[in-house]
C-alpha cells in the first residue's frame, strides 16, 4: 500500500515538473513573439502602403483591385501558397460631394451642414430633393407617425450612441438600427429622404459613412449622415419651427455584381494539416479615407502572424492560414464565397480569429461557437489565460467576427480581437481613419496578441466534447 502511494506521488510530482516546464516553454515562446513583432515586425509599414498609398478600398473599386494585388505580393515570401478567391461584390460610388443645408432659416439665410451619402444610398442629381423634415429617435416612432405623418417628408433620425455604455461597440449597436434600416423603414411611409446622425460618441463636425439597406418593392430614397454638431443644430431649430432641409447627392450603384477576390495565403500543417487554423480582417474600407482602423489594421494583424512566425522558424503543427475578406461593408460578399467555398470543399477550421476593432492597444479575445461545442473549447482556452495576462489580454464569451461567422456550422472555435474601443468610434467610416490615427506600437501589440492565440491553438489544437 505504501509503495503504491508513493509511486502515485511520484507520478504526479512528475506530471506537475512536465507541465510546469511546459509552460515556462510556451511563455518563452510568447515572449519571442512580442519581441519580435515590437522590434521588427512591419505591419505598420504595410498599413501605411494601404492607407496613404492606395487609400479608400470600397469593394469593387480600382482601389480595392490595387490593394489585393499589394498584399497577395507581400504574402508570396510568407507562405507556402498565395491565391486569389472569387467572390461577387457590388460596387457604390460616391460621386460629387454631398450637399445638405437648412434651407428656411430666419431672415432667408442657409445653413450648410457636413453630411456624406450612406453606402448603398441612390443619388438624388442636380435636381436634389427638399422637404420638411421631422425629427424622431426610433424606427418604431416613424412606424407611430404612420404616412400621415411621414408622407413627403425627410426623416431626421437623432437617437445619439448611449455614452454611457463602457463597451462602445454594445452603443454602436444599439444606435446603427437607424443607418441601416432607417431610411427603408421611413420610404415605407412616404418619405422623400433621410438623414441620420452620425454614430460615434463625440460631438464634433466630421461625418461618418455606412452602409443602408433598401426593401424589395419599397421606393429607394436618398439617405445621408450628418455630423453630431449639426445634428445637434437641426435638432434646435426643429423645437422652433418648421424646418425644411435640401439634399442633393450623386452616388449610385454601378453594378450590383461585380467579380473580385479574398486573398487567401497559407503555411501547411506538418502534422494535422486538414486542421485550419484561420487569421483575417476585411480588405475593403469606405472611400472617404485610407481604412487604417477599418480595417487595414485587421488586415495586416493578419499578414504579420505569418511573418513573425516565418521570422521565428516556427514550423506549426496545423495549418496557418491567412484570409484578406472583401466586401465586408456593404455586402459579405467575400465571407460568404468562402465559407461556401470551404463547406464544399468539407475543410475543418478548428479555429478562426478575426480582427476587425481598430488597431488600438489589444485588451481580450472574445470567443463564439455552436452551442454543441462552445462551453468545452472555451473551457480548453481558459487555460492559457495565464499565458496571456502578462501582455494585458482576457479571454472572454462573446462574438467573433462578420466574416468568419458563416463558418460557425464546422463546429470550430470562432475569435474576435478585442482593442480597447474607447477611441475607435472617433475615426469609424471618417475623413480620419488615416495612418496617423493609428499607433504603431499599439498595432504591433495586437498582432503578437494575435500570433500568440494563434501558437497556443496550434500547439495544444482543441478537443471538441461530441468526438
Amino acid at each position: 500500500m505504501q509503495k503504491g502511494m508513493l509511486a502515485t506521488l511520484l507520478l504526479l510530482l512528475f506530471v506537475s515538473v512536465d507541465l510546469s516546464a511546459q509552460q515556462d516553454e510556451d511563455a518563452l515562446f510568447i515572449k519571442r513573439i512580442h519581441d519580435h513583432t515590437l522590434q521588427r515586425g512591419v505591419c505598420y509599414q504595410w498599413l501605411s502602403h494601404l492607407s496613404n498609398k492606395i487609400g479608400g478600398r470600397l469593394a469593387g473599386s480600382p482601389e480595392s483591385e490595387e490593394a489585393i494585388k499589394y498584399t497577395a505580393e507581400q504574402l508570396n515570401s510568407l507562405a507556402d501558397t498565395v491565391y486569389l478567391q472569387e467572390c461577387i461584390v457590388p460596387y457604390w460610388v460616391r460621386g460629387r460631394r454631398e450637399v445638405v443645408k437648412v434651407t428656411n432659416m430666419p431672415g432667408g439665410a442657409q445653413m450648410n451642414m457636413n453630411a456624406l451619402a450612406l453606402g448603398n444610398s441612390v443619388g438624388t442629381g442636380d435636381i436634389g430633393v427638399e422637404a420638411e423634415v421631422i425629427e424622431v429617435k426610433s424606427l418604431d416612432e416613424v412606424r407611430e407617425l404612420g404616412r400621415a405623418g411621414v408622407a413627403g417628408k425627410i426623416v431626421f433620425y437623432n437617437r445619439p450612441m448611449d455614452p454611457t455604455l463602457i463597451n462602445t461597440f454594445q452603443a454602436y449597436g444599439r444606435a446603427g438600427d437607424q443607418r441601416v434600416n432607417g431610411p427603408a423603414v421611413a420610404a415605407e411611409y412616404g418619405a422623400v429622404g433621410a438623414v441620420v446622425r452620425s454614430l460615434t460618441t463625440l460631438t464634433d463636425n466630421v461625418p461618418h459613412t455606412g452602409v443602408t439597406r433598401y426593401k424589395d418593392g419599397v421606393p429607394q430614397i436618398p439617405a445621408v449622415a450628418i455630423s453630431t454638431e449639426d445634428a445637434d443644430k437641426l435638432s434646435y431649430f426643429i423645437k422652433k419651427d418648421k424646418v425644411s432641409v435640401y439634399i442633393e447627392t450623386h452616388c449610385k450603384m454601378v453594378a450590383h455584381e461585380k467579380l473580385s477576390h479574398n486573398v487567401v495565403a497559407e503555411i501547411k500543417g506538418s502534422e494535422y494539416p486538414d486542421e485550419i487554423i484561420l487569421v483575417g480582417g476585411h480588405m475593403d474600407s469606405w472611400d472617404v479615407a485610407g481604412g487604417a482602423h477599418d480595417d487595414g489594421a485587421g488586415c495586416v494583424h493578419a499578414m504579420q502572424v505569418l511573418q513573425t512566425m516565418q521570422a521565428l522558424g516556427y514550423q506549426p503543427k496545423r495549418t496557418i492560414r491567412c484570409v484578406l475578406f472583401m466586401n465586408e461593408e456593404n455586402g459579405l460578399g467575400g465571407g460568404l464565397a468562402y465559407a461556401a467555398a470551404s463547406n464544399e470543399n468539407d475543410e475543418f477550421h478548428l479555429a478562426a480569429i478575426e480582427s476587425d476593432a481598430g488597431g488600438f492597444s489589444p485588451r481580450a479575445f472574445s470567443f463564439d461557437a455552436t452551442d454543441e461545442v462552445f462551453a468545452g473549447l472555451f473551457r480548453q482556452v481558459t487555460e492559457w489565460e495565464p499565458l496571456l495576462a502578462p501582455y494585458g489580454i482576457q479571454l472572454n464569451k462573446g462574438g467573433s467576427g462578420a466574416d468568419i461567422n458563416p463558418l460557425k456550422s464546422q463546429n470550430g472555435l470562432l475569435a474576435g480581437l478585442r482593442p480597447d474601443s474607447q477611441r475607435y468610434f472617433d475615426f469609424h467610416h471618417t475623413k480620419n481613419d488615416n495612418i496617423e490615427a493609428v499607433n504603431e506600437r499599439e498595432l504591433k501589440l495586437g498582432a503578437a496578441a494575435m500570433s500568440s492565440l494563434v501558437y497556443l491553438l496550434d500547439q495544444y489544437g482543441l478537443q471538441r466534447d461530441s468526438e
